[in-house]
């Protein structure tokens, strides 16, 4: 008995180039409806900036905010097509990566994750907030 293919299935085609951390190329979605969730920040539940200018408390706080709205939609981690992240500060790539490396094994099925593009932008809505991240979602009918 063969299961069927996932709904959101990660691709990195013969030919292309090595990703360089941890995203495929691609991000295939078969049914559902397409979700488009705006950039998660690292907000609290009373509407205050979590972990004011330090990184790996906002890059928890992010991922739990994009994990509550996915399950509000009636999903989870594994429907996310592509992420967009944004960066305020270059030299918190390393953060990035790293803090990645040790959720994402915990978030999704693996090996292969989601595409995603990385940003470097001047601020983000308030000065405080130091990572934003996006993402497309495929949404369960």
């Amino acid at each position: 008995m063969s299961s069927a293919p996932s709904a959101v299935q990660y691709i990195n085609p013969p030919g292309a180039c090595p990703a360089q951390g941890l995203y495929s190329h691609v991000g295939k979605v078969s049914g559902g409806t397409l979700l488009f969730v705006a950039g998660q920040l690292a907000v609290g539940a009373d509407g205050s900036v979590v972990g004011k200018h330090d990184f790996d408390r906002q890059f928890e706080q992010v991922f739990a905010n994009l994990g509550d709205v996915l399950k509000g939609m009636g999903c989870d981690y594994n429907d996310v097509i592509k992420f967009t992240t944004f960066l305020v500060h270059s030299q918190d790539i390393e953060k990035f990566m790293k803090a990645r490396a040790a959720l994402f094994p915990k978030l999704f099925k693996g090996p292969l994750y989601p595409p995603n593009t990385l940003l470097i932008v001047d601020r983000l809505v308030k000065e405080d907030f130091v990572v934003e991240v996006e993402a497309v979602v495929r949404g369960r009918d």
